[in-house]
């Protein structure tokens, strides 16, 4: 049985959807910002209809991009960093909690109002249950992170030092950037959408160019973009 498209309901060529998609999501750019890029490459859409294609498509493609690397044994068992990072919603402080592999890929994000013991388990128990166990896991000295792996039996696996958790610090600045250009969030469940979607669709996208040539840098982008040209095809 043929797969029904995801876009058979749209005037809109695929192309320019998941175009409009991936600059909202992997830049800071606002909707309008990406209406004004759009309309320079000759494609007149509204701000309206980027914003409903990222609330439509958004965590489709996302979705579809973990299937792939979990399925291409893209997820990393060797090391974790977990970090937390408050993010504020209508004025009450919330926790972005994040899983990263040793390359910087975000593996999991979740959203909690507090960082306790509880908040702790729930999140490792979810990353794990996707992912699996890595050999060392990596946090800085919240006694949360101690309790909880203590209580799964993963304490042995967890270490703790100075700027060894450097790696899960840098991984919030793209999130910071997507932050500001919302102009922060009003409700738990967008922060929590955004989150997941944003570090998804950012991962393939995430090359250090510092630590790789130039001839690498261009060909790995250039795999990133044949993979995003591919999602969610008929």
């Amino acid at each position: 049985m043929k797969k029904k498209s995801p876009y058979r309901y749209f005037k809109t060529s695929p192309e320019i959807i998941r175009l409009a998609v991936m600059l909202y999501v992997r830049f800071p750019l606002s909707l309008r910002n990406v209406e004004d890029l759009l309309h320079e490459r000759g494609v007149v859409v509204s701000h309206e209809a980027v914003r409903y294609w990222w609330h439509r498509f958004g965590p489709m493609f996302a979705s579809e991009i973990r299937k792939r690397r979990i399925t291409g044994m893209k997820s990393s068992h060797w090391r974790w960093h977990l970090d937390e990072v408050f993010v504020r919603i209508n004025g009450e402080r919330h926790y972005l909690w994040r899983a990263v592999d040793h390359e910087g890929e975000v593996l999991e994000s979740y959203v909690t109002k507090t960082r306790d013991k509880k908040a702790a388990l729930k999140f490792l128990r979810k990353a794990m249950r996707k992912h699996g166990r890595p050999e060392m896991i990596v946090t800085d000295r919240l006694r949360s992170y101690g309790a909880a792996m203590k209580e799964i039996g993963a304490a042995h696996r967890q270490k703790t030092g100075r700027w060894l958790n450097n790696r899960a610090e840098n991984s919030h600045l793209p999130f910071r950037r997507r932050e500001r250009a919302m102009l922060r969030f009003r409700r738990m469940r967008s922060l929590q959408k955004l989150a997941a979607v944003h570090a998804s669709i950012y991962n393939p996208f995430n090359s250090e160019r510092s630590l790789s040539s130039r001839s690498n840098f261009k060909m790995n982008r250039a795999a990133a973009l044949y993979e995003w040209r591919g999602l969610c095809e008929a």
